[in-house]
């Protein structure tokens, strides 16, 4: 049988009412936004209500997402099972550390509202933003941000799409050149210049807060953005450093096709990933966690009835 992996989401799929659902309909899922509520009151109440200007704020996305992402996987675990392996985008890589048992939950979510701090703190240092680069070779995106000196490929997502981080200032005569390339670029819903060296000091203070937390081997296998690999040691270098450095997506997903993964499901509250798995590789099957939830549901009930 293919081996299941979980794939934890990063910034941008966030919206007002994202979780409210599994909230509602499972405990496992109440219990986890009662956990983050205790710890940053208000977290809940920013996922389900909004207001989205608040959302898109760093350190408040990332906590609300961590919330989301480990309430929707504590029902999964609960009604089907653990993975066998897991990964996670950006901030996602914290979800998929905390849900491995790299550190427990609460630990979890009190480094990811430091971690969305820290890089809003740097953020809001420089006027930096990303974009998302469609139809082009990552060799080419590399040549034409290497035109520039404050911009940066940082995502590479899945064939003919790369994320770039850089100064605002150089992103409209960046787009045209993609554009004269034969590319297209959008803005992205993030605030700063992630995964580039604008980002060097909050990983660095990152690194500290990692040192001082209870850091466990981890009991599921745990995929690195950095190196798209199997954490095997230093997991708060590892952690911390791709903070400022390139994810390594695409690398990863087929890193874990390799190691026989045949199913992939998003837990997150958009389907990003799973349209980038897809890209990647259109033989394996890429899901959210509300329809592997429902598929399973499905079949149980069709069992019982017959």
């Amino acid at each position: 049988m293919d081996k299941i992996a979980f794939v934890f989401s990063g910034q941008g799929d966030q919206y007002a009412g994202m979780g409210k659902e599994f909230f509602e309909k499972y405990p496992a899922a109440a219990s986890v936004y009662s956990l983050c509520d205790r710890i940053r009151p208000g977290t809940s109440a920013l996922c389900f209500e909004g207001p989205e200007e608040a959302l898109k704020e760093t350190k408040n996305t990332q906590p609300c997402l961590f919330a989301t992402e480990l309430a929707a996987a504590a029902v999964l675990a609960e009604k089907i099972g653990m993975p066998d392996a897991v990964a996670g985008f950006s901030l996602g890589e914290v979800s998929a550390a905390a849900f491995s048992g790299v550190f427990d939950w609460e630990t979890g979510f009190r480094l990811v509202c430091r971690r969305g701090e820290l890089m809003q703190r740097e953020a809001e240092k420089f006027d930096t933003s990303m974009a998302a680069v469609l139809k082009l070779s990552a060799e080419t995106v590399i040549s034409l941000c290497g035109r520039y000196p404050d911009l940066y490929p940082v995502n590479f997502n899945c064939p003919g799409q790369i994320s770039v981080s850089g100064l605002t200032t150089q992103m409209s005569s960046f787009f045209e050149d993609v554009k004269a390339a034969g590319g297209r670029a959008l803005p992205l819903k993030v605030k700063g210049a992630f995964h580039s060296p604008f980002m060097k000091a909050a990983a660095d203070d990152f690194l500290n807060d990692l040192k001082q937390a209870a850091i466990l081997p981890g009991k599921i296998p745990l995929y690195s953005d950095l190196t798209a690999e199997i954490y095997t040691e230093d997991i708060p270098g590892l952690l911390s450093a791709q903070i400022s450095s390139p994810v390594q997506w695409e690398k990863l997903i087929g890193n874990m096709i390799a190691a026989g993964v045949g199913t992939f499901v998003e837990i997150g509250p958009g389907r990003t990933l799973t349209n980038m798995i897809r890209k990647i590789c259109n033989s394996v099957r890429a899901l959210t966690a509300a329809e592997f939830l429902a598929e399973t549901e499905n079949r149980e009930t069709v069992s019982a009835e017959t």
